[in-house]
């Protein structure tokens, strides 16, 4: 059985980087989700929050324009530097025994907040599990990617394929395992991305065995084999993730994604399995939002990771209606 993770407060941390997407916007991300008091709901809750603020990286390093940005991966040096400072950020908040919250930004964000957790894990010989909840696999490499958008490379770089090494060149990297990534929610993969995926054995469960067998049947089997191994499990949640309808405020959209009630019955079970240590909220774009709808969408999933409930659940047998 796993020993629990536990942690004394919660760290946000800011990762504004879009450099990694093909539609602007992303960098306002981490400041809608505070303005829609991402902080508070949070303390709210009883959780002591500490807002680390922004990672900072210098200048931005602007992509050469006279490059085709087919095949391969486009303002690499922009990304490797917020990668780099993310996975720092990332790592002294584990170390400093706070629960790490990366706010994006891009979905770039994870080459550097896996990497910093894979680094603590190893340092204190925990098993790292990775739970992508995306609607795309981000496995793409400079060589199999159609549009060279960085955000889609992602799982790929920490999975250690080849082409992407000079994001963490200079700096320690700690690789995922294959076998211990799980893609959640997928529907929309590219031809050559699917194959590599299969290839290298990453477990898949997309929108049609989501519906064929329900999020609370795929998830419990997933959470089960972290627990038996004793291991922590990073959540990385694209807003993609959800369908359109509830959260438009994304530059990939793709219909059919998550409803309602099945993202907070994922949220609401992390939370009782006691197995995450740490979450992305990737790819918010305030541009393309509406009214906020999206930012208070992704507030109102980390407030149910965090513990909101409806009600108190009671043991198996007990009618809490029938007591005085």
């Amino acid at each position: 059985m796993n020993q629990k993770r536990s942690w004394k407060e919660i760290a946000l941390i800011g990762a504004p980087v879009g450099a990694g997407a093909g539609t602007a916007g992303c960098v306002m991300g981490p400041a809608a989700l505070r303005t829609v008091n991402l902080r508070e709901t949070l303390a709210a809750l009883g959780h002591s929050v500490l807002d680390r603020g922004d990672v900072g990286v210098g200048l931005a390093i602007p992509d050469p324009g006279d490059q085709p940005a087919n095949r391969r991966a486009r303002r690499l040096p922009e990304i490797a530097a917020f990668a780099r400072a993310v996975s720092a950020e990332t790592l002294d908040a584990l170390e400093k025994n706070q629960f790490p919250i990366i706010l994006g930004g891009d979905h770039s964000l994870s080459m550097g907040s896996v990497n910093g957790v894979a680094r603590r894990c190893a340092a204190i010989a925990r098993e790292l599990f990775v739970l992508w909840l995306d609607a795309h696999a981000d496995f793409n490499t400079p060589e199999t990617s159609p549009s060279g958008n960085m955000h889609g490379m992602s799982l790929a770089m920490l999975a250690g394929e080849s082409g992407l090494d000079e994001v963490l060149s200079g700096h320690p990297r700690t690789l995922v395992k294959p076998s211990n990534i799980y893609l959640f929610g997928v529907r929309s993969l590219d031809r050559e991305e699917r194959n590599l995926l299969g290839a290298r054995g990453i477990h898949i469960d997309d929108m049609r065995r989501i519906d064929e067998f329900g999020v609370a049947h795929l998830l419990q089997q997933i959470l089960e084999e972290v627990d038996r191994r004793g291991g922590l499990l990073h959540v990385s949640l694209d807003v993609d993730f959800l369908d359109p309808s509830i959260a438009p405020g994304v530059g990939t959209v793709v219909p059919g994604g998550a409803t309602y009630r099945e993202a907070h019955l994922i949220m609401e079970m992390l939370f009782d399995s006691q197995l995450v240590g740490s979450l992305d909220l990737a790819e918010l774009n305030p541009i393309l939002d509406e009214r906020g709808k999206s930012a208070h969408a992704l507030v109102e999933l980390v407030a149910s990771l965090f513990g909101r409930k409806i009600i108190d659940r009671t043991p198996a047998g007990r009618d809490a209606s029938s007591e005085g």
